[in-house]
């Protein structure tokens, strides 16, 4: 049976101008952006153990799960030092929301875009091989 596989991208509105948003991405969370204006994260790229997967979810009508944004998605960005992110943020005076946090599958935290997007970050667990 022919089956999803992954994502290929993630689209969105700007609700103000497209490339002051791509460049705030750019300049606080490290995205790489191309020629075309947006940016190409390729899975290889990735230093985690697992080699990169994505997780696909929904949320309830009634969800609060992206609050306190009114966007009707969040989207979780992988990154590789959350501690140097949640840095590069703080010297440029952009407040967290929540985080970070640690859980069993990694370490998070969650800020707003100047869209008005909610933003997760998650950088991955180092799993230890276990031992019989």
């Amino acid at each position: 049976m022919a089956r999803i596989t992954g994502i290929g991208g993630i689209f969105f509105k700007s609700r103000g101008e497209p490339a002051a948003l791509a460049a705030w991405y750019r300049d606080h969370l490290g995205l790489t952006l191309e020629e075309f204006g947006g940016a190409v994260l390729r899975w290889p790229d990735d230093t985690a153990e697992d080699k990169g997967m994505t997780v696909w979810h929904l949320a309830g009508p009634q969800s609060r799960w992206f609050a306190p944004s009114d966007s009707p998605f969040m989207i979780n960005y992988r990154v590789d030092d959350l501690a140097g992110i949640i840095e590069r943020l703080s010297r440029a005076g952009i407040p967290l929301l929540k985080g970070p946090e640690t859980h069993e599958n990694g370490s998070f935290a969650w800020l707003m875009d100047p869209d008005g997007n909610k933003i997760e970050l998650w950088e991955p667990k180092i799993w230890k091989e276990k031992k019989d």
